[in-house]
């Protein structure tokens, strides 16, 4: 086939990849403009962009595909068919109507169980014991078209957003590629969703990572553990300079009752900081403090004992 891809992270550029391996062609690539990045703000093209000129592939970059002209660039690439994953902007009816097999997306989920912007973390934060990837035929509504192909996946329990991420990229270029093959010989039997099982996937903001030490430790475990490595769980602490963001990357459910307040201190020592939540507690074991790389909770206590102490309250 001649395929147009839509993309835009690393998530995007592994599916760029298994279909630069494949027999298909690449006759355009579509991704979000350059952003500033860095501590010099330059701008710098994304991860398909990078794959797509490497590849020497023509780049497209609109700020929105409803613009007609945009439209019409797009028709005249005489696509087979378009390959989203992960592009950040909302396909137009006419876009999806534009190339003769349509639009089929990469999903990091099992639809209709995540649809939306977050779905890796959110399923790691709600606790899931499967994730897993659906190539899913594009239409109007929000990941609410027939699943194509679909790969499974277990969650475990020490699985984070980083580590899910990279599962299920590793399953979504063979699952894409499967895809393609039954829709070009007319194989392909879509799966229509059930939308009663869906839930929505909201994207992540900064402020929703700070932790909230009146919730139960097991929910805040899975909370850090799902937004690793972005955007962080975060909480407070004070020294000589005020209050301080001390972000947390990693901590173990302790069990066991305790009479302490919720963010409060219970012990420091060689097994981590053990924090009391609205319900058991957390050790915190793998942190961050501010201009610092992170570091073991037992390396930060060698020169912050005292920001740190037992009776401490964090937040």
């Amino acid at each position: 086939m001649n395929i147009i891809f839509a993309g835009t992270p690393d998530f995007a550029a592994v599916h760029l990849q298994a279909l630069l391996n494949s027999e298909h062609n690449i006759i355009a690539v579509y991704t979000q403009p350059d952003r500033p990045a860095g501590r010099g703000k330059k701008l710098l093209g994304s991860p398909v962009k990078q794959l797509a000129l490497s590849h020497n592939i023509p780049v497209f970059q609109p700020l929105s595909l409803r613009d007609t002209k945009a439209q019409e660039e797009l028709a005249a690439l005489s696509a087979d068919i378009m390959v989203v994953v992960a592009y950040g902007l909302i396909l137009p009816q006419v876009i999806l109507d534009t190339p003769r097999f349509g639009c089929v997306n990469v999903h990091a989920s099992l639809l209709p169980r995540w649809r939306g912007a977050a779905p890796i973390q959110r399923a790691v934060e709600a606790g899931d014991h499967e994730s897993g990837v659906a190539i899913m035929q594009m239409e109007a509504g929000l990941d609410t078209g027939p699943v194509l192909v679909e790969r499974r996946c277990t969650i475990t329990e020490a699985d984070t957003g980083g580590s899910l991420h990279d599962k299920l990229a590793e399953l979504g270029g063979p699952a894409l590629i499967e895809a393609l093959a039954q829709m070009a010989d007319g194989s392909a039997r879509p799966q229509r969703q059930d939308n009663a099982l869906a839930n929505y996937a909201n994207k992540i903001s900064k402020e929703e990572a700070r932790i909230d030490w009146q919730r139960p430790a097991e929910e805040l475990q899975r909370q850090i553990r799902a937004f690793n490595p972005f955007p962080v769980c975060w909480t407070t602490y004070k020294d000589k300079k005020g209050e301080q963001r001390l972000r947390i990357y990693g901590a173990a459910l302790e069990h066991g009752c305790h009479n302490y307040s919720p963010g409060k201190i219970i012990a420091s020592d060689d097994e981590g900081i053990l924090v009391a939540c609205g319900r058991e507690a957390l050790r915190l074991q793998l942190l961050q403090l501010p201009g610092k790389k992170a570091l073991p909770a037992t390396e930060i206590l060698k020169g912050y004992r005292e920001q740190f102490a037992p009776d401490t309250q964090l937040g």
